[in-house]
């Protein structure tokens, strides 16, 4: 199918979610992993900072579910815009969608959110440590940095089981061998049969971070990858006296290291021995709850659908209009400034003080 193309004559518009994404390409990138590249139907260009996400509404199995991926391609290229997945044993949203997303097929997404990026941080030098598909942020950022033609000095370390399993391998050697200030450091836990391994092998640990980057001390470091790899470099360069403030790490999944840590509205805390009441307007429907129960939790209760992804603050996906009262909500980077002056909540973290009614 043509995709139309912004000419001179034609006003070029962004695009803000609100118009479903049409898959063009889909590219295997390692076993079970598969980018998907998506471009708006209308020509539509892309606006977002390296690191955000996206939650995708996935039809699966008659019903819809809500996936956050970040975003692995660069706001430099801003004709389409890609999310990489990896379908880990068990999952439903990314098995549906490299055995059944081809090109051609339109499904519904939020517009890029997210706090994670080096964009919020800049520096002279940096330190991307990734594991399996957490390397999709650190695609994007270097992505960036490459096309912008004068990188940072990045040390960029990714973690894989085996030589096969690195997902855009061939790409990050290509821009290494072009700007040096890229200097990639790859550590396998296995070989592959009939491909020599020469580099770093075994599990990620203070020596070899000694040994890939000496400077470490004078980088800003961005982690992502599985919670427990994740807490092992916070442990790693902890003991290493590293000052955590220049940590910064993506996760869709809570952590005690990661907790909500920004309090948006309301000052009194919620009571689980006080009751209170949830008005859903749209839907006809109010009811009581406990002042610590949140929105979401509520609604459910309530047997009402309010769309969701990661259910503590960080993805948005469940963003609903307060029309009146009070709520206690402590979000993970999920909303703005903007939006909360707008009257938008998270439902996933806000739990109503007294009575309140939201647009659902």
């Amino acid at each position: 199918m043509r995709v139309p193309q912004p000419t001179i004559s034609q006003p070029v518009h962004v695009w803000d979610g609100t118009e479903m994404l049409e898959c063009v390409t889909v590219t295997p990138e390692a076993p079970n992993v598969a980018s998907f590249c998506f471009q708006s139907p209308t020509g539509a260009l892309f606006s977002f900072v390296p690191g955000q996400f996206l939650t995708l509404e996935l039809p699966v199995e008659g019903e819809t579910l809500y996936r956050t991926f970040t975003i692995s391609s660069s706001p430099s290229r801003p004709m389409s815009i890609s999310v990489t997945v990896k379908a880990q044993p068990g999952s439903r949203g990314t098995r549906w969608m490299l055995d059944h997303l081809k090109p051609g097929m339109k499904i519904k997404s939020t517009a890029p959110a997210g706090i994670f990026s080096s964009h919020r941080h800049p520096a002279d030098k940096y330190l991307f440590i990734s594991a399996g598909s957490g390397i999709t942020p650190m695609m994007s950022m270097t992505t960036w940095m490459f096309d912008l033609g004068r990188p940072a000095d990045v040390v960029f370390v990714n973690c894989a089981r085996r030589p096969s399993d690195i997902i855009f391998r061939q790409r990050l050697e290509h821009m290494a061998s072009r700007f040096p200030e890229i200097d990639l450091k790859f550590v396998v836990e296995g070989t592959d049969r009939f491909s020599p391994w020469t580099g770093y092998q075994g599990t990620f640990n203070q020596l070899m971070l000694g040994l890939m980057a000496p400077d470490y001390l004078e980088r800003e470091v961005f982690c992502c990858g599985p919670e427990p790899f994740m807490q092992a470099v916070r442990e790693a360069l902890a003991g290493l006296g590293f000052d955590m403030t220049h940590y910064h790490q993506e996760s869709f999944h809570p952590s005690l290291a990661e907790e909500a840590k920004v309090p948006t509205e309301g000052d009194v805390i919620p009571d689980e021995d006080t009751s209170a009441e949830v008005v859903f307007a749209d839907s006809g429907v109010t009811k009581t709850c406990a002042e610590t129960d949140t929105i979401l939790a509520t609604a459910r209760a309530a047997g009402l659908n309010i769309p969701s992804g990661c259910t503590f603050g960080v993805c948005g996906t469940c963003r609903i209009k307060k029309v009146s009262g009070q709520v206690h909500m402590v979000h993970n980077g999920g909303i703005t400034d903007d939006d909360i002056e707008d009257g938008y909540i998270l439902a996933c973290c806000s739990r109503p003080i007294g009575k309140v009614e939201v647009e659902a």
